[in-house]
């Protein structure tokens, strides 16, 4: 495990602490909410969905594929990589399988292909 992980492990943990619950995309999109203040309906226009629908999202009713969770976090200014990681863990979460999504940069999971390559 890198520094780089362990600070992000202990990040998600003590938001989670925090929250009083897994962080998930929707619980993150609330709270990007109740940090700005606004309302459901302004925030909704903002991400072009109704209000209903974000509030679904933020009460987990609703899950949000990962394209959707890259253009929302475009919209929001936020980082792509960590909305859509946690659009995927969601799904897994769902579907019932004890797994954490990572997410690495392109460059470093093709060195990882050419180095398992390399000892076929």
């Amino acid at each position: 495990m890198t520094i780089k992980s362990k600070v992000t492990e202990w990040t998600l943990k003590t938001i989670e602490e925090i929250a009083g619950s897994k962080l998930t995309l929707g619980r993150l999109i609330w709270a990007i909410r109740e940090s700005l203040e606004i309302s459901q309906s302004t925030f909704a226009k903002q991400l072009g969905i109704s209000k209903q629908h974000l509030c679904d999202i933020e009460h987990d009713r609703k899950t949000i594929s990962p394209k959707l969770a890259a253009e929302y976090a475009e919209k929001l200014a936020y980082s792509k990589k960590q909305f859509v990681r946690l659009s995927l863990q969601d799904l897994v979460n769902r579907a019932g399988l004890n797994m954490i999504v990572e997410t690495m940069p392109r460059a470093a999971w093709r060195l990882i292909l050419l180095t398992k390559l390399v000892w076929i």
